[in-house]
């Protein structure tokens, strides 16, 4: 991992100086583009969340190193603004949550592996248990440890992923009558939240409130960031948002209302001509339909933007802002480069070195994720490690 340095005055030049707190990559001039993380912005969306559900408890999941962003980072910030818990996927990156976090409350989400019981105390981390077969280690490991640390329960209320049955749960449901029956969450997880209407929301509402008066007394949870925005029936004790803390819209068909969290953008490495009836990049698959003027960028599937922005001679794909202009991709996206159609543009509007705007400004984050044929789950998560990156507070 790259270690994160203070922003140098010749780096300012590529950066946005005011408001920098760190800085990680390769310089900006050595680097094929610059990210930009707004940690102010994060720290708004969750105190909005936060404001949404009160009185629940807003936590914040920081899974898949912060969804791209850096958990090192993000989850600082979050902490000192006032989060108290945080979910991750795998015990590693609870160990580095634990790091720059040490008061959190850190839950686990893929549960408990076989014989990592002692890691989960070193770190003072709590597994989501997630079968019987888990807790019945889990039980095992406490009862021959000592340790108390707790764990949560996820119940299945229709996801069929992960999560004892409902009949399990409800079995389960005496041992909390216990001293130290190590329960401290009850939670489940939408399957269907992104979409308000659908029938399996209102069922997975219905299932969990039967499952939570079994376990009158355990805070439980279930909705995550579009969650956050059904019924306040969702809300119970804590939700666990998480995209929508990395400024992607939770509420799919309305205005976002996340303020954008990352900005993109790439560097020009040349610009050059083609000619009615020429291919551009691999397979030949998009053919200039006129004397085309093309702007080659520094930045490919290998950075995170994805290859399935491609454009085709029957398919149109990606974009990105040139000199305040949407321009579109021009072929396929390669490992490290991507082709841009600047013809609209003024000749010499836009020249080697200049930065095109690949996130950001009215290319939002879900519209990249539409020229992608994806979600902005995907965009976010992957994000590649050689850009310079950029992190500033509002």
């Amino acid at each position: 991992m790259a270690k994160i340095e203070p922003i140098t005055a010749a780096e300012a030049v590529a950066a946005p100086a005011p408001g920098t707190v760190a800085t990680d990559g390769p310089p900006p001039n050595q680097a094929g583009g610059t990210l930009t993380i707004d940690l102010g912005a994060l720290i708004a969306n969750w105190r909005s969340l936060g404001r949404r559900v009160m009185p629940a408890e807003c936590a914040a999941v920081v899974k898949a190193n912060a969804y791209g962003l850096g958990i090192e980072q993000v989850v600082p910030a979050l902490a000192k603004a006032g989060c108290k818990t945080f979910f991750v996927a795998d015990l590693s990156e609870a160990r580095r949550v634990r790091a720059v976090a040490p008061d959190a409350a850190i839950y686990v989400l893929s549960g408990v592996m076989p014989n990592t019981g002692p890691a989960f105390a070193e770190i003072k981390a709590k597994p989501v248990i997630n079968s019987t077969v888990e807790l019945a280690e889990w039980d095992a490991f406490v009862a021959g440890s000592g340790w108390h640390g707790g764990a949560a329960l996820h119940v299945d209320t229709g996801m069929n992923r992960l999560g004892v049955s409902i009949n399990d749960a409800a079995a389960l449901a005496p041992r909390i009558r216990a001293e130290n029956h190590g329960i401290h969450l009850l939670m489940s997880h939408f399957a269907c939240a992104d979409e308000p209407e659908h029938s399996l929301n209102d069922k997975q509402i219905k299932l969990f409130r039967e499952v939570r008066l079994l376990y009158r007394g355990i805070p439980s949870s279930l909705a995550n960031s579009s969650g956050v925005f059904l019924s306040d029936a969702a809300h119970c004790d804590v939700v666990r948002p998480g995209v929508a803390l990395y400024g992607v819209n939770p509420t799919p068909g309305k205005p976002n209302p996340m303020q954008p969290v990352v900005g993109l953008k790439a560097r020009v490495v040349q610009v050059r001509n083609v000619t009615r009836g020429e291919t551009v990049g691999y397979n030949g698959t998009w053919t200039a339909r006129r004397a085309t003027r093309i702007a080659v960028i520094a930045a490919g599937y290998a950075d995170g933007f994805l290859r399935a922005s491609s454009a085709t001679d029957e398919t149109p794909g990606g974009a990105a802002i040139v000199a305040g202009k949407r321009c579109p991709i021009a072929g396929r996206v390669s490992m490290d480069l991507t082709a841009l159609d600047v013809s609209e543009l003024a000749e010499g509007a836009v020249r080697r070195g200049d930065m095109v705007t690949l996130i950001g400004d009215d290319l939002t984050l879900d519209d990249v994720a539409r020229g992608a044929g994806t979600i902005g789950y995907e965009v976010l998560t992957s994000l590649g490690r050689r850009y310079h990156r950029v992190y500033v507070k509002g």
